[in-house]
């Protein structure tokens, strides 16, 4: 089979397509004949590498797939060859007293498909039963990888992570990304306001469509974060998701109400940020991280999906045999949405 991903770490010219032996899936597991798999920024930070990253080279990338079960373990029972199904890309290797109380993502040993482990810009690829949804014949592949990652990341970050609720102001700090588009239709959808920047007209109009209801070019307004506050009748946001990190953190603590708070998932502009305590204690504002979720979350994120209440944006469709062109085209962070990768 044929697979996307890398034999040493580095920048965009270590990305290739490889041949690989198709994997057997052991008892617990079935194999999966992928029909789509979802690129993210996670597959550009997996791929340059960090300190104590450790990966089994060659490495595939991607979390996010969709596909037909071909194969199924000896102890597998509740799928079945020719199941349509999505895979949720969170894996538990062992229980503990986060998996108990439902904080799975929290355990040490909760691995990402493609991060840790093998991912799915493959043609096949073997994944725990437990962790594959069957999907309606109503829902593209492409649909249904689009949505995994991102769904189950921004559920847990807006609806466990931030009690988010029905009126409230929430600014989300970019538009484009996947989360971040998820976060503005899943916000939008719980009966908040909605408020968002990004970097051009065309890009405004997206953001609108998906149910933004204050949307600012950032690139052509300078003091956008004094315009958002005025928009928010000088009382500043109940919640800020800030997924961009160093450079826009500051803005985000001078921007969330007294007592609001501030979700991360990301640090897509680096992860080394100054923060003045200040913000901290005086507006008595709270700072709450998230990584991904359970698979409680993942089924209730692709359920919004299932029963048409969120749409995924998919911005470009790739061949997985152009898979490098798809990578650089993530790289260079152009796009509004996914980008896919087809068999």
């Amino acid at each position: 089979m044929f697979a996307l991903g890398f034999k040493q770490h580095g920048d965009a010219s270590v990305m290739e397509v490889f041949e690989t032996e198709i994997p057997t899936p052991k008892p617990h597991e079935v194999l999966i004949e992928v029909k789509a798999s979802a690129l993210n920024r996670l597959d550009l930070w997996v791929r340059s590498g960090w300190p104590g990253l450790k990966l089994a080279l060659p490495h595939i990338s991607g979390s996010d797939a969709a596909g037909i079960v071909k194969e199924c373990g000896a102890e597998v029972m509740h799928l079945a060859i020719g199941d349509r199904v999505a895979l949720n890309p969170g894996i538990n290797l062992y229980d503990d007293e986060f998996t108990a109380s439902g904080d799975n993502s929290v355990s040490p040993g909760f691995k990402i498909i493609g991060e840790q482990l093998p991912g799915t810009h493959t043609q096949y690829i073997a994944v725990p039963a437990k962790n594959c949804l069957k999907i309606p014949e109503s829902i593209s592949f492409a649909s249904a990888a689009a949505c995994g990652l991102v769904g189950v990341t921004t559920w847990r970050m807006l609806v466990r992570q931030a009690d988010m609720q029905c009126g409230q102001k929430v600014f989300v700090v970019g538009a484009g990304g996947g989360v971040n588009s998820f976060a503005i239709q899943l916000a939008k959808l719980a009966g908040c306001e909605v408020f968002t920047i990004t970097s051009s007209a065309e890009k405004m109009q997206m953001a609108k469509n998906l149910g933004a209801d204050h949307v600012l070019n950032y690139r052509e307004n300078n003091d956008w974060a004094r315009e958002l506050m005025a928009l928010s009748d000088s009382a500043g946001f109940d919640i800020v998701v800030d997924n961009v990190g160093q450079a826009t953190l500051k803005k985000s603590m001078r921007l969330v109400k007294r007592g609001g708070k501030i979700v991360i998932v990301g640090n897509t502009t680096g992860p080394m940020a100054e923060i003045d305590i200040r913000y901290i204690f005086g507006k008595q504002i709270s700072l709450i991280g998230s990584t991904m979720g359970n698979h409680d979350d993942y089924c209730k994120a692709m359920g919004l999906l299932f029963q048409n209440k969120i749409d995924p944006v998919i911005h470009e469709h790739y061949a997985l045999k152009d898979g490098i062109a798809a990578m650089n085209a993530l790289e260079k962070g152009t796009h509004f949405g996914k980008i896919i990768l087809e068999a």
